[in-house]
């Protein structure tokens, strides 16, 4: 085999990767143990960082099927390293890891035996994974998941259960009478113990993991050093701030993945019964189920330990570990074709598809019915770190790292310092050899020129702006599980919204019904609770058709449905488990009205009749339950009124779908226009059907039926109009995010119509604004995809344009019907069947549709999350918001994920909120945009920091002189620690604007920024150094040196003394050079704090922080006295020598004056002048016209003067690609489509991959 050959595994999911084959090498590892003994180490601290240097050096590359180790590359932008070693399954020697009811030994031919049994039974099973030896299977295990090799890919592959390439046929064929004990323990051995294990790592392993970060181990590297120099006091200082730093950083990470272990371990192990192949029913512990088992789920109900689909009997499950639902749902057994009166042909089981038949792993089971005595079964499909639960766990533990552009600017600005880090350690050795120093010296100052050049404590000073963000968050009620995405949520510039329960109400209310008689709709009707009604086909519908249950005695299930069923006052009874037990047949819920809704008074003769014939009082029983599923977007029941002999069918659902099922002379001729109305007006509309079925059909074929075969030739019954009332809150704050400039999308399971008009309503669409609902169809009998485009209704002509203008929908100058040139808006809405045609088949126009997008109906959860990544990969900053519920992928995808739900479910999400109100979004962006600004400034005057002190030591060494240990202490200690971890207390600004901060440090305003302070600051400090040495009193100084011409005063003699006692200044501190930059730069480190404290439009302005305005006042006061009033003690510690007073005055001036420059340079050259005509970002490619009235014969030439401006005069390319679209699409004739006409897509020889689109008229 190729020794050079690369895999791929887990091709086309979110995990795929490319595997490489290496073997180890002796030489090659001899040579890095000499290598890490000659630098003490530092080579395998390399080595361990980098996953791929440590294979390539140790190991040779070899084939992936014959090697000993593998190295992993994801295929995603990261592209992370991994590496893996191959470990040996053997299927004789191992022992099984079973309990007494799994003791028996399996031989060696029986082995072989079921080997061959499981290569029958499933093409996924376990024989192709064996090699020539059968006893020695190989594997390697990365991110909790085995992948073993398998002969017929000639790859490794993950070990599959029954959810892939099983028929629903087969499970009920050939999986439903359960294992041998033999077959058990032979798939226990391959798919290893049921337990989704989050090992919380001991204090020890985390402890170490932590401290060879590579900050840690420069931190280590800069306090060795100081000891060396005897510069104690900092080392101390850095150590101190290191200890609290691991010890908070080990906390938390502790704390989560305790968390995270009580939430999985909650019920991770219990007994269960399973049935046998020979019927008999064994109790075994959870941990010990494997794919194949059949599992007996108890009447009392469980914790479910695994993923399993329901062959017998219904369940009544909660789901808010999943969903973050906590509504109960109804599982029905899975549907077996070979049974059906109507085949569904051989399909394939799929836990997605069949979700309403599966029990996922973590849920609870409440309630379970059963009949005749008969066990409710379940087949186990997927155990461990393979099931749903499973899966969100591995997200957590092992979660894409966050791409922002702010830490990958932040290595590049460090890469610099490291640069000028080198300039200096060069220039100092040199320096130092020309001045014939010591060896030992030479060593020691050149690498402390690194240390003052990188600065240790920047880590710590990052963390701590995100802190107190994390803080203010927490009081406004947002809990952040993962902090570092505060600073990215201050870039978001597009957030989707769920409808229902987000910007809507969480309950619907029914506003009315409009119920259909012969053929015509009759007028609508608000109250259904009435005596004329009660006996009516379509109250039968709305008292039977739901998923209500009772748990505990009350009534709980989905709140339409509850809704519903309040609005007829029925009552619902359940058949208790002895009656199930006692009868064959009885129904397991009846409903029936309350006495008072029956007619009381002397009915006509008709009814009479009926009513004497009927039994004491009416009811209905419910036979059998289709559950709602929301890709068939409909729900039905067979039930049958007590003393009938022919049961009834009744389905409700989307008005489409119902209407597309029933017999066609029973729907009204102006059906969709009467479902246009309700829609177009935010009503949420539900269709009802009818039809009496075949005497013949008995209780037992109604349950062994097809859906298929009840859900057809209804007769339709009418609609049941919903109001969802948009909550309070909602206009105001995406009002509030439009006039920031941040784009808000509609992301809902609803009706279109009803999502656009909710969208109107909240102004996410303004009234003037077009609507297109794109139509795409899939390729059907040959014919190529196509996509109609509709206008969901005429512009009307609007003069006065609102004061909310979005950046969402750049203007565009289009003809209308009208054929006046008039300047308008459009948005674009779609279905998820829509979307899904349109990204499979349409991939040029989806980033265009991506632009404008505002409406996406009935999508669902995973067409949610494909939403966002096409967003993102136009390069939008995206936020979701939603309730929890089914949001869970897209709330993890996005940059800031913020739910509105409290439950379990939120643990997926970055950010939850505790009031469930959208208001959330505006105040998480604020502090984000202040958290973000915060680094800025903190990384700014960290640069500065390091560049000042790096200059002056620089400076100083020139003349073989350095600053004082306490000096350093001094600046170090009382000024820089004081002054970041004080400057980032300021909150963030009351209201967000239409400005939105850099994303990266390399960025021009940034970095002219930084530039000019660092020239100013050089400049200046250079201007002390060599101006001093000009003075006239100005000579080399020496103890006796008296510049100050002052008598021999009780300072000298102290100072004198102090002298005597040191032995003389042996290094060279204290001279007029030393002092004069300690002064200047002292000042320095303030000014640029200053400067870079920058308040609106982001942050409080900075005199609104009080620690760090009074911080700042009292080391200016300090610096001020003892340089204009020198206390002896203080300069005694500090090295300072006495210049004449003349002299502090000059270095007062240059202060004051240096001061001046650099606050006019950042606060009004930069900001007033530059930053709006050079560095502003609204004007990169975010092209947005005002229509402030202009007069209506100006407007072609207003128009084509911006279009001539936009491309003409700029030139330049805007980095993100919805920018750069926003510029194609303004002069593209062709965009947007006209109303009416079609666009195909044409598939050529896949060269590129790309489609010919055809518009046809």
């Amino acid at each position: 085999m190729d020794k050079e050959e690369r895999k791929t595994i887990n091709q086309g999911q979110e995990d795929e990767m490319e595997i490489y084959g290496y073997n180890l090498c002796r030489w090659k590892l001899a040579v890095v143990s000499l290598g890490v003994v000659c630098t003490g180490g530092f080579l395998l601290l390399l080595l361990y960082w980098m996953p791929e240097w440590r294979v390539k050096a140790t190991c040779i590359r070899a084939a992936v099927r014959d090697c000993e180790v593998v190295l992993l590359r994801t295929t995603d932008e990261f592209r992370m390293w991994f590496c893996a070693k191959i470990r040996f399954l053997s299927l004789e020697t191992r022992p099984f890891l079973s309990p007494k009811s799994m003791a028996n030994k399996v031989s060696n031919g029986h082995t072989v035996h079921l080997t061959e049994n499981l290569a029958e039974e499933n093409r996924h099973e376990m024989s192709k994974y064996s090699q020539t030896q059968p006893q020695q299977i190989r594997y390697f295990t990365h991110h909790s998941v085995k992948y073993f090799w398998n002969d017929t890919l000639h790859n490794f592959d993950f070990l599959k259960g029954l959810d892939e390439g099983v028929s629903c046929t087969s499970i009920y064929e050939k999986h439903s009478a359960g294992l041998t004990k033999g077959m058990h323990a032979y798939r226990k051995l391959l798919y290893g113990v049921n337990e989704i294990t989050v090992k919380v790592p001991s204090v020890c392993k985390l402890l170490i993991k932590e401290v060879l970060n590579p900050f840690y181990i420069f931190q280590l590297f800069s306090v060795i050093l100081w000891s060396t120099d005897e510069y104690y006091y900092y080392a101390l200082a850095i150590v101190i701030m290191s200890i609290v730093s691991i010890v908070s950083s080990l906390y938390s990470i502790r704390k989560q993945y305790i968390m995270l272990h009580d939430m999985v371990a909650a019920h991770s192990t219990v007994r269960v019964s399973v049935c046998r192949v020979n019927e008999e029913i064994e109790e075994i512990f959870s941990t010990d189920l494997v794919p194949g088992d059949v599992m007996v789920i108890p009447l009392n109900g469980t914790v479910m330990p695994c993923d399993a689909v329901l062959i017998n009997g219904t369940c009544i499950v909660n789901e808010s570990m999943l969903t973050g639902e906590s509504v109960p749902v109804t599982k029905t057994n899975l549907p077996n074709p070979s049974v059906d009166i109507k085949g569904m042909g051989d399909e394939f089981y799929s836990p997605e598809i069949h979700k309403r038949h599966t029990l996922f792993c973590g849920t609870t089971v409440i309630q379970t019915r059963f009949y005749t005595g008969e066990l409710v079964k379940a087949v186990v499909v997927r155990t461990g770190f393979s099931t749903s639960k499973g899966q969100l766990v591995r997200s957590i533990l092992y979660p894409k790292p966050t791409d922002f552009k702010l830490y990958r600017d932040a290595y590049l600005f460090l890469l610099c310092l490291v640069a000028v880090a080198g300039i200096g350690f060069i220039y100092t050795i040199i320096n130092s050899i020309l001045n014939k120093v010591e060896i030992g010296v030479i060593i020691i100052e050149s690498l402390d020129i690194i240390t003052i050049t990188v600065p240790p404590a920047l880590p710590a000073a990052m963390t701590a702006g995100i802190v107190y963000a994390q803080r203010r968050l927490k009081k406004i009620g947002i809990f952040c599980i993962s902090p570092q995405r505060i600073n990215i949520c201050g870039q978001l510039n597009l957030v989707c919204f769920d409808k229902t329960g987000t910007l809507t109400e969480d309950g619907l209310d029914l506003w009315g019904i409009q119920r259909v008689e012969n053929t015509r709709f009759l007028l609508p009707e608000e109250n259904v609770c009435n005596e004329v009604l009660v006996k009516s086909q379509f109250v039968a519908c709305m008292a039977t058709c739901h998923s209500l249950t009772k748990i505990e005695g009350v009534l709980s299930g989905d709140p339409l449905d509850l809704k519903m069923f309040e609005a007829i006052g029925w009552i619902l009874e359940e058949a208790t488990e002895e009656e199930t037990a006692l009868h064959n047949r009885i129904m397991p819920t009846v409903v029936r009205p309350a006495k008072q809704l029956l007619p009381s008074s002397t009915p006509a003769g008709n009814q009479e009749m009926e009513l004497f014939e009927l039994p004491a009082i009416y009811e209905i029983g419910i036979v059998r339950q289709f559950p709602f599923s929301s890709a068939l977007q409909r729900m039905s029941v067979v039930a049958r009124v007590l003393g009938d002999k022919k049961m009834d069918a009744y389905m409700k659902g989307a008005p489409e779908v119902i209407a597309s099922l029933c017999k066609p002379e029973t729907v009204p001729v102006d059906f969709e226009k009467v479902l246009e109305d309700y829609t177009k007006q935010g009503f949420r509309v539900i269709a009802l059907a009818h039809r009496k079925l075949e005497s013949k059909l008995t209780w037992h074929k109604v349950q062994n039926i097809s859906r298929d075969v009840i859900e057809n030739n209804m007769d339709f019954m009418g609609l049941i109009v919903m109001q969802n009332k948009l909550k309070q809150e909602t206009p105001a704050v995406l009002e509030d995010l439009h006039k920031a400039n941040i784009r808000t999308v509609m992301v809902t399971g609803d009706n279109m119509l009803t999502a656009v008009s909710v969208a109107r309503d909240c102004g996410m669409i303004l009234p003037q604004d077009k609507v297109i609902i794109a139509e795409a169809l899939p390729p059907k009998d040959g014919k190529v995809a196509k996509i109609n485009w509709h206008y969901a209704d005429t512009l009307t002509p609007c003069s006065n344009s609102s004061a909310i203008d979005s950046e969402a929908i750049p203007i565009k100058l289009v003809h209308d019907s009208l054929e006046d040139l008039q300047v308008t808006r459009y948005h674009f809405a779609m279905n998820g069947k829509s979307f899904s045609v349109i990204l499979e088949h349409f991939q040029d126009l989806a980033p265009k549709l991506m632009l404008h997008g505002t409406v996406f109906a009935r999508m669902a959860p995973d067409q949610k999350t494909q939403l966002i990544e096409a967003l993102q990969n136009v390069d939008y900053f995206v936020g979701m918001c939603g309730d929890g519920a089914n949001d869970c992928g897209a709330l993890k995808r996005a940059h800031g994920g913020i739910s509105l739900s409290e439950l379990e479910a939120s643990v997926a999400s970055p950010f939850t909120s505790k009031t469930p109100s959208i208001s959330c979004v505006p105040n998480l962006i604020r502090e984000g945009r202040a958290a973000l600004m915060t680094s800025f400034c903190v990384f700014k005057f960290m640069a500065l920091y390091s560049i000042i002190q790096y200059f002056s030591v620089t400076l100083l060494y020139s003349i073989l002189s350095n600053l004082g240990d306490f000096q350093f202490l001094f600046i170090d200690l009382a000024i820089i620690l004081v002054v970041v971890f004080t400057m980032s207390l300021n909150p963030a600004w009351k209201e967000l604007v239409a400005q939105r901060p850099p994303s990266g440090l390399i960025s021009g305003a940034l970095l002219f920024s930084v530039l000019s302070q660092i020239i100013i600051c050089i400049g200046f400090q250079s201007l002390g150094f060599f101006w001093v040495k000009q003075q006239p009193w100005y000579e080399v100084w020496h103890p006796q040196s008296d510049a100050c011409n002052t008598t021999r005063s009780l300072y000298w003699n102290s100072s004198s003394h102090l002298y005597n006692e040191t032995e003389l200044d042996t290094r060279n501190i204290q001279n007029y050079e030393n002092t004069t930059v300690f002064f200047i730069s002292s000042f320095q480190y303030l000014i640029v704090a200053i400067a870079f404290s920058k308040g609106k439009p982001f942050r409080q302005p900075c005199y609104k922080n009080y620690f760090f305005v009074v911080s700042v006042i009292i080391l200016y006061v300090f610096i001020l006295l003892i340089m204009l009033h020198p206390v002896a003690s203080i300069d005694q510690v500090l090295q300072i020598v006495c210049v004449p007073y003349q002299w502090r005055i000059t270095m007062l001036m240059i202060v004051l004056v240096n001061a001046l420059v650099s606050i006019m340079v950042e606060n009004f050259f930069l900001d007033m002048v530059l930053w709006k005509v050079v560095f502003n970002r609204d004007k990169q490619g975010e092209y947005r016209f005002t229509t402030t009235q202009p007069p209506q014969e100006s407007v072609d030439r207003w128009g084509k003067c911006c279009l001539s401006w936009a491309l003409g005069c700029r030139k330049k390319v805007p980095k993100a690609k919805y920018m750069y679209l926003a510029q194609e699409l303004l002069v593209d004739p062709e965009w947007p489509p006209k109303p009416q006409t079609t666009t195909e897509a044409k598939a050529l020889v896949k060269e590129n991959g790309s489609c010919q689109i055809i518009t046809i008229t």
